[in-house]
């Protein structure tokens, strides 16, 4: 019997960035050459917020999708390219025409209440802790 429990929630957490930051296979990609959107991943006890830096795109532009412990987050949006008379490009790079993001979330988030709100260029997606994976307060223990 063992009494006492390592916390595992470090190496949970270590795994959350890694398998984003250092994957730039086919997991994050953005197929028109541009950059992708930049993101912040944030940890309370009550879950994990992701904010993703988008500008220009409209909350219909976002696809979220959670297939097992993948979440996906991608945009497509058309870029109109037309050209009012008189006005001329040089170079013309303002887009984020297309791209896709993957986390591979921990076995501890409660997939079945995963939110999402656009406001003012960030998407946020709250990803709230299961309640056994919430830290519980201290308890104190009776003598008898």
């Amino acid at each position: 019997m063992t009494l006492a429990r390592f916390n595992q929630l470090p190496g949970l957490f270590d795994q959350f960035f890694e398998n984003d930051l250092f994957d730039w296979s086919n997991k994050n990609f953005s197929s028109t050459n541009t950059t992708l959107p930049s993101v912040n991943i944030k940890e309370s006890n009550e879950g994990f917020e992701v904010e993703m830096a988008a500008p220009g795109l409209d909350k219909k532009d976002f696809k979220i999708e959670l297939n097992g412990d993948i979440l996906t987050i991608s945009s497509e949006k058309k870029v109109e390219n037309e050209t009012k008379e008189g006005e001329m490009f040089t170079k013309r790079e303002f887009s984020y025409q297309s791209f896709s993001r993957s986390f591979t979330l921990p076995n501890t988030v409660d997939d079945s209440k995963i939110k999402a709100k656009y406001e003012n260029g960030i998407l946020r997606v709250s990803i709230p802790k299961k309640e056994e994976a919430k830290p519980k307060p201290a308890k104190k223990i009776a003598i008898s």
